[in-house]
């Protein structure tokens, strides 16, 4: 895409972009309303409010510009002007983090005093100097506006509500498809590992079949994930992150007690593989139970039968 240079634009080719800046600035604090509005109400309401000021702005810009040049506006945007940063397309990202959203539009408003700033030193008819240092005021005051904002929607209530949706989104988005990747990572890839281990006794042999398993059933997984469900309906986010990080999980879980087969000594790489195994159920038992609200000793004692019983699995299969 042709570029120019901010040095090089016309007085009414600045005018024209403070226009379409303000038009952008608008439309994402729009979208970030009707993207959080289901699950976080308050801070979508914030920045419904946002957006209502930045038209302010840019009817404010619109007026001026007709009583200088007239109602032709050229069309230039931040991307047809060298050093704007290019920003994500809002719509792409669904479900919209809330976090997220709140420091793009921390970044926005810093980005849009800075040009006010730069395209005061650019202009010389008085009339537009004055509204540009106007609106490059009210682009400064913004950040405290936006923690007014915050005050006057996020009381302690609407806080703690947005606080569990938000830990229930992650919960669903994250939470959910690790751990199951882990469990079975961890879990179906000891009885192939081990009945290897102890049909060979060789380390180098283990380590193959164990690393085939994990990576085949990461990929398994993954992909298994990521066809269930596109997250439209239940809310459970990009099928895309759920399959990559159920898949990663999985290949994690699974490597966990391969790598010690690394070591040429099959009877040092068995004990620390079992106690690589013993971590890894130990870890699911604490995430079930910070997570998922299960009883710790419930959880361990789910995770210890289930990976005890396929471990002898393996032993009785390699060992007959």
């Amino acid at each position: 895409m042709a570029q120019k240079k901010f040095r090089d634009l016309t007085e009414k080719e600045i005018l024209a972009l403070a226009i379409a800046s303000e038009e952008e600035d608008g439309r994402i604090y729009g979208e970030f309303a009707e993207g959080l509005r289901d699950s976080y109400p308050a801070t979508a309401q914030m920045f419904e409010e946002m957006r209502e000021e930045e038209v302010v702005h840019r009817d404010r810009l619109m007026a001026m510009f007709r009583e200088r040049f007239g109602d032709r506006i050229p069309l230039i945007r931040r991307e047809n002007v060298k050093g704007f940063l290019t920003r994500k397309p809002t719509w792409l990202t669904r479900p919209l983090g809330v976090n997220v959203a709140r420091r793009q539009a921390r970044v926005m408003e810093m980005e849009a005093a800075r040009f006010y700033d730069k395209a005061v030193a650019r202009i010389t008819d008085v009339s537009i100097r004055e509204l540009l240092n106007k609106l490059a005021d009210e682009e400064r005051k913004h950040s405290a506006t936006a923690g007014d904002l915050e005050e006057k929607h996020l009381t302690k209530d609407a806080r703690a509500e947005e606080d569990e949706s938000h830990r229930k989104l992650f919960l669903l988005q994250f939470v959910q498809p690790g751990l199951a990747g882990l469990i079975d990572g961890s879990v179906s890839t000891l009885a192939p590992l081990f009945a290897t281990a102890f049909v060979t006794h060789k380390s180098a042999d283990a380590f193959l079949v164990g690393l085939a398993a994990s990576i085949g059933a990461g990929i398994s997984m993954g992909f298994a994930e990521w066809g269930s469900d596109d997250g439209s309906l239940t809310g459970r986010g990009s099928p895309w992150i759920r399959g990559a990080t159920i898949g990663m999980m999985t290949t994690a879980g699974g490597l966990g007690h391969t790598l010690p087969f690394l070591i040429s000594n099959f009877h040092v790489a068995m004990v620390i593989a079992v106690v690589v195994v013993a971590i890894e159920l130990t870890a699911i038992a604490y995430i079930r139970h910070r997570y998922m609200d299960t009883p710790f000793l419930q959880a361990a004692f789910q995770a210890i039968v289930g990976g005890t019983l396929v471990f002898l699995t393996g032993y009785l299969i390699g060992s007959s």
